[in-house]
């Protein structure tokens, strides 16, 4: 137990260490070498960019530098991220606006921003099923279509439930936890979910 404690301890004073060192750093190509790793793995936000940054222990004039050249050079663009960011989770893991508003917030993007390009997401019409048939966003808007997508992908499983009240209501659930508002849930339930033998298809659990 004393060696454990003694190991956390020699950790933490590395890592303080370390920060005191980044701390004391005045070429920003050191920086920029950081920021480029962390870009290496995947696509970030400016906000996600500089956080790593900041808890790195690097000097924030520093910082804000490194992040305007990378912006001036297209590395880091907060409006292309976030629209990478609904696309895919539109195709792999639909979400509901208000959960998708959050988790651009929780980005960094700015505000405006995010409402920005949710706007343009209630706008778009894509292929996003691969099937080649664009759903109807005029007529169901991106979030029906997320969670007829959502339902159509977890249809199997929900129909192992034999009982169709506690079928929908499983769905219900799914959809709710998933940030899809009440009245996108019976949509989706009325159209997705075996309608033939659902009792009461578009009501509530």
């Amino acid at each position: 137990m004393a060696g454990a404690h003694s190991t956390r301890a020699a950790h933490r004073t590395s890592l303080a260490e370390r920060r005191e060192r980044r701390a004391a750093v005045e070429d920003p190509a050191v920086v920029l070498d950081a920021a480029a790793a962390f870009l290496a793995v995947r696509p970030r936000s400016i906000g996600e960019t500089r956080r790593r940054l900041e808890t790195l222990g690097y000097r924030s004039e520093l910082i804000e530098h490194v992040i305007d050249r990378l912006t001036a050079y297209g590395y880091l663009d907060d409006a292309a991220f976030g629209r990478a960011w609904l696309e895919s989770r539109d195709r792999a893991r639909p979400r509901g606006s208000h959960v998708l508003r959050s988790e651009l917030l929780a980005k960094g993007l700015e505000r405006e921003l995010v409402t920005t390009l949710l706007a343009e997401r209630d706008g778009a019409v894509a292929d996003l099923d691969g099937s080649g048939d664009a759903p109807d966003i005029s007529r169901t808007g991106p979030d029906l279509a997320a969670a007829e997508r959502l339902v159509a992908r977890r249809r199997a499983a929900l129909l192992r439930e034999p009982d169709p009240r506690r079928r929908r209501e499983r769905a219900y659930a799914l959809l709710a936890r998933n940030g899809f508002d009440p009245d996108v849930i019976r949509q989706a339930l009325a159209t997705g979910l075996d309608p033939d033998t659902d009792p009461d298809p578009v009501g509530g659990p």
